[in-house]
């Protein structure tokens, strides 16, 4: 086999402040395979050999070593031929789906540039919605892969967790953290999965059910059009999944992921005393709040929400759902929407995460020509049929072609 021949260094023009500051953390490619001639950008939460992990906070990266190792997601992608263009800005320390970020600014959206990108994985988003990059990694917990593809319209993928590793990564919340990715089209999403994800024998994904009650939480007019979006699809039907309990789904995950948030980030902060955004810091407050014993108390709700979910997909099943409640919030939302928009995406958010399940969101085109994703979740361990459906629906492409 030939030598490598590395693609030339890209120094991409950032005019959507997707990169963090200073000289880019480019990688060439170590090995060939389906990757070869793409360029990717890493979400920086994720470590680069040579590179400082920032966590999207100054005080962070002023305390962090030089990595020693890539992380192995970005080590995979490399060696399939891949070249790392760079990393990208997150909210800080993750906690946030607004892409807000106080010390590093927010990255332009580029469907709507008067409209937030969505967090915590914005610059990732955003390096892939504008053209700087093919495919970025970011980070997933509560939908910050999921809300920003969404917002800025592109594809984006949150694998079963646990299948992907998360050395190298930041914890946040790691019985909900994963490494998660964004591409312009669900073929190049699927490209990526078939080189971070284990192969598995399970069956192709043929039953869709529309769960009746996550498309509510979802805009009137964004629950409209997302519905005609999908009514081509072969569905079988309409499912409920929540019965009555949405609320009940959004505190367990406020709850179990607060206090992980808080073991996991909670020594540092006391130790270093950084300065966060208002709305950054009462989130933290909050988290340092919650007891092992409220925790506790919200495990075996958690079992059961998984178990729910479990028995709606089994593993030639996948359920359809909203990705979003509404498309990406305007620069200057008040306060009471942004905490309506939390609630909401939150709550639709925690139907994979409880379960632990893979899913995939696909653009289609909300108010005001603003993008809005629809998304499949699936059984856990059957990432790669999802992938594959994906592609069957062609959404990515077909819904970019007339307006719904």
């Amino acid at each position: 086999m030939p030598p490598i021949e590395p693609l030339p260094r890209m120094e991409p023009v950032d005019e959507l402040g997707a990169f963090v500051p200073g000289p880019l953390c480019w990688r060439a490619a170590t090995g060939r395979g389906a990757l070869e001639g793409s360029h990717f950008a890493v979400k920086d939460l994720i470590d680069v050999a040579g590179c400082r992990t920032g966590g999207g906070h100054p005080d962070w990266l002023r305390d962090q070593p030089v990595a020693a190792d890539s992380a192995p997601a970005v080590r995979m992608l490399l060696a399939a031929g891949a070249t790392l263009a760079g990393k990208t800005i997150t909210d800080e320390l993750a906690f946030s789906l607004e892409g807000r970020n106080v010390h590093y600014g927010m990255p332009i959206n580029p469907a709507c540039p008067d409209r937030i990108p969505g967090g915590s994985s914005s610059g990732s988003a955003v390096a892939v919605a504008g053209g700087l990059v093919d495919f970025a990694l970011g980070t997933d917990t509560g939908g910050s892969v999921r809300v920003p593809a969404s917002f800025v319209g592109v594809c984006g993928f949150r694998p079963t967790h646990g299948t992907v590793s998360l050395d190298g990564v930041i914890p946040f919340a790691p019985s909900y953290d994963t490494v998660a990715w964004f591409a312009r089209d669900a073929a190049l999403l699927a490209q990526v999965g078939a080189v971070l994800l284990p192969r598995r024998g399970t069956p192709p994904i043929t039953r869709l059910w529309l769960v009746s009650d996550a498309f509510p939480l979802a805009d009137t007019g964004i629950e409209r059009r997302l519905r005609k979006a999908v009514a081509d699809w072969p569905l079988a039907g309409e499912k409920m999944l929540f019965e009555g309990r949405a609320a009940a789904w959004l505190e367990c995950y406020r709850v179990l992921q607060g206090r992980e948030i808080w073991q996991n980030l909670g020594p540092w902060i006391g130790r270093a005393k950084p300065q966060f955004g208002a709305d950054i810091a009462a989130r933290f407050a909050d988290a340092a709040t919650i007891s092992a014993d409220q925790a506790e108390g919200h495990r075996a709700a958690r079992a059961a929400f998984a178990a729910r979910l479990g028995a709606l997909v089994p593993v030639d099943t996948a359920l359809v759902i909203p990705t979003a409640p509404c498309p990406a919030l305007r620069r200057d939302a008040d306060a009471a929407t942004i905490a309506a928009f939390y609630r909401r995406a939150l709550t639709l958010g925690s139907i994979a995460g409880h379960g632990g399940a893979p899913q995939v969101s696909l653009p289609a085109v909300g108010d005001e020509d603003c993008p809005i994703g629809v998304s499949l979740v699936a059984a856990r361990g059957c990432d790669l049929a999802l992938l594959d459906l994906a592609q069957q629906l062609d959404v990515s492409r077909t819904l970019r072609q007339r307006k719904v």
